[in-house]
């Protein structure tokens, strides 16, 4: 493979790599703004600038192509003066806000005025003004100051989400980002643009001051919205998840994450007046009058003594088990060998939730679940016509639901009132928990370890990044 030497060290690229490709590649990250290895090159910032041995003039790293034998030198006199006279020119007008900024803590700018600053100004005049907290669409807020006009956000909307919607307007210091007329940024991978940008302009309207970034902890996940299984980070403070941003996998979202992802997969995990978080069993008619009064919390013994009474009451064949595609394949397994070793039954199965308006060509899935493709490898099988015939016929009179809503299944409300028992391990009430015979809590994706398998059959973990609910209220007491 062919060679050049940077800062004395040399590394082997592939032929048509650039400098900062090559460098990246070999596990040396050059300084950048508006370079992005998943967009194309544009060369606005000029951070990046170097000196090659025998070039006349500096060049810039992210658009000169690495050759054979170069000698490239990124902390050579010229190029640290380079670098020092690209940060002055970024900070004449930029707001000197980085108390309130949500990116204060990983902001590149901060970084790199540490690093390649010079420490001062020379400049004392006043600062040029611009519009804060534009309204660029339903997640996204800018604020024109503090924009460098690296185009990440341009370019990623163009070449990334196909969604053409952003544009630079004006010249020289005027220069500034809007949507084009009649737009507004609603694209569903809009929010991936507040990653992107290396600085504090572009915020989440969800996370906007809601913490400082070193006062959370962040875990590595993957995302349950469907059978991407999109890798994550999950952001925390105080045991409430604060925000989920992508992690960087080429090997399945590459470094992107939807919108529907971000906001639709765990704030139902904060909320505790939804959440299942203790035992309950359902008293008698003549013990307490219907609905919901007639789940009472108990405890654990209580409720695994009432669930094992209630599984000797019916015969194998009665007894139809309901897997979920949304819990891991950990719990699934679980279940199959309670239904096929304990129970005796080859009945079990999962409920598909398939919406092809929700797929793409960029990540999206129409299969709704995380792990529906591990639940084929189980042999555990999808809810078929057969099991609709049982239900409707009243062969099965009891069910064992684990993290679904029965309701769910098709017809259900012609012919779940003909079960006469369920046992129920769920996370959060639904449409047929309050049907519950005996309910379990079940603990959330954010708060377990695990496996999910991807439509790619790839197989995910996941980490623990809150404490489950009844835990945390034991620890309460």
């Amino acid at each position: 493979m062919p060679k050049f030497t940077l800062d004395n060290k040399e590394i082997e690229f592939q032929q048509g790599e650039t400098i900062i490709q090559a460098a990246k590649n070999a596990g040396t990250i050059l300084p950048n703004f508006c370079w992005h290895p998943a967009l194309s090159v544009s060369g606005n910032c000029r951070i990046c600038l170097v000196e090659i041995e025998g070039a006349p003039k500096l060049s810039i790293a992210c658009a000169t192509e690495a050759a054979d034998g170069m000698v490239v030198r990124s902390a050579s006199e010229k190029a640290i003066h380079a670098q020092n006279a690209v940060m002055e020119f970024l900070l004449i007008n930029h707001p000197l806000d980085c108390p309130i900024c949500d990116e204060a803590g990983e902001c590149k700018l901060q970084d790199y005025a540490y690093k390649y600053g010079v420490g001062f100004s020379r400049y004392d005049e006043e600062k040029n003004q611009k519009d804060k907290r534009v309204d660029l669409g339903p997640n996204v807020l800018f604020d024109q100051e503090r924009c460098i006009s690296c185009s990440r956000c341009i370019r990623f909307c163009d070449e990334i989400a196909k969604s053409p919607q952003l544009t630079f307007v004006q010249r020289g210091e005027n220069v500034t980002i809007e949507t084009f007329p009649g737009e507004e940024l609603d694209n569903p991978y809009s929010m991936n643009v507040i990653e992107i940008c290396p600085v504090g302009a572009l915020t989440s309207k969800d996370f906007r001051f809601e913490a400082r970034v070193w006062e959370m902890s962040f875990t590595d996940s993957v995302c349950p919205g469907c059978s991407r299984g999109c890798n994550s980070v999950i952001g925390v403070r105080n045991n409430k998840i604060l925000r989920v941003e992508p992690r960087e996998n080429l090997a399945v979202n590459d470094y992107w994450m939807c919108d529907w992802g971000r906001l639709n997969t765990f704030k139902w995990v904060n909320e505790k007046n939804e959440r299942i978080d203790e035992p309950q069993i359902r008293l008698t008619e003549s013990e307490s009058n219907s609905g919901d009064e007639n789940l009472i919390p108990v405890s654990w013994d209580e409720a695994i003594s009432k669930a094992v009474n209630e599984l000797k009451n019916y015969s194998a064949d009665e007894i139809l088990f309901i897997a979920s595609p949304f819990s891991t394949l950990e719990d699934n397994y679980a279940l199959k060998k309670l239904a096929t070793e304990v129970v005796g039954t080859e009945n079990i199965v999962y409920i598909t939730h398939i919406d092809e308006s929700f797929e793409d060509d960029i990540i999206r899935k129409s299969d709704m679940t995380p792990n529906s493709h591990g639940l084929k490898l189980l042999g555990i099988r999808a809810f078929n016509d057969n099991d609709l015939a049982g239900l409707q016929s009243g062969k099965f009179k009891m069910i064992y639901v684990m993290n679904d809503d029965a309701m769910r299944l098709p017809g259900a409300e012609n012919f779940l009132n003909g079960v006469t028992a369920n046992i129920q391990h769920i996370q959060r009430k639904n449409k047929y928990s309050h049907e519950a015979t005996i309910l379990f809590p079940d603990s959330t994706y954010a708060e377990i370890n695990g496996t999910f398998v991807n439509f790619q059959n790839r197989v995910q973990r996941i980490r623990p990044a809150v404490t489950t609910l009844d835990q945390e209220r034991l620890i309460g007491e």
